[in-house]
């Protein structure tokens, strides 16, 4: 076990335990726990000191070590050498459901069976997962940046889709420290005010298709972001049709702003 506190940070002080370790193909694999909040953390297999971190936020009814999550971490690690780092979003992984999210999931259910739009509860109970996680994820950045192996100097990218863009959105709006942000495939509703506070460099992903997310409501997301350099990759297809070239690109897109060359994995 091994732990550390973030004692300069204007976030609450939190515990980060490392409680298991393993590595292969290039990557070294460490579950951790932020206070109750399990994560996991994935680094070169080198062992450089001080690399750029990317944080990863997962869809909706998924968890911190999807395949989607491992092999797009396993992508920025062999081929930029950077650390990755995923969290639990509440109610989800290993972490316990509240009754609220009972609630809003049947609703979500419901609403399936009787073929009713998903859009309005995806929105609004998102959106309530969001206000818990973005203080979880500032607490964990804090302490990720205490490790020697990361830094407080190395840049910091947000990367996450669908459920993972409205943690990110109000969390890159708040968090100076992420320089660089790959969004996308998610309503405007709860989401375009914040996101006309980012500035930074975005890539953006819709599917133009996509039977749940109208286009023009992708589209207005893009449009809200105040980011002078901004990536629009619109690809035909519904809603979990998205390229899987489209990590590929992210990955150049994070080497690009966080300042390493794309190396091949083969």
């Amino acid at each position: 076990m091994h732990s550390l506190h973030s004692l300069h940070s204007p976030h609450p002080p939190h515990t980060l335990r490392f409680t298991a370790e393993s590595s292969s193909n290039g990557m070294i694999e460490r579950d951790f726990t932020m206070g109750d909040v399990p994560g996991v953390l994935w680094s070169p297999a080198s062992g450089a000191v001080g690399a750029p971190l990317v944080l990863m936020g997962h869809g909706g009814g998924n968890h911190k070590k999807h395949p989607a999550m491992a092999g797009r971490a396993h992508l920025l690690v062999t081929g930029c050498g950077f650390h990755v780092a995923v969290i639990d979003a509440p109610g989800h992984g290993d972490r316990p459901r509240t009754a609220h999210d009972e609630q809003e999931i049947a609703a979500l259910f419901q609403a399936r069976a009787a073929g009713e739009p998903e859009g309005p509860i995806v929105v609004r109970y998102n959106a309530h997962l969001a206000e818990r996680a973005v203080p979880e994820w500032q607490a964990t950045l804090d302490a990720l940046q205490a490790l020697p192996e990361i830094g407080a100097d190395e840049p910091v990218g947000y990367f996450g889709i669908n459920m993972g863009t409205v943690i990110g959105v109000p969390l890159v709006a708040s968090e100076p420290r992420i320089t660089a942000a790959v969004l996308g495939q998610h309503w405007p509703d709860a989401l375009a005010e914040k996101a006309r506070q980012i500035t930074i460099p975005i890539e953006f992903d819709l599917q133009w298709d996509d039977e749940y997310i109208p286009r023009e409501a992708g589209l207005a997301l893009f449009d809200a972001f105040a980011s002078k350099e901004k990536t629009l990759h619109a690809n035909a297809g519904r809603h979990k049709e998205l390229p899987r070239f489209e990590a590929d690109s992210a990955v150049r897109f994070f080497a690009r702003h966080l300042g390493r060359t794309v190396t091949s994995s083969d």
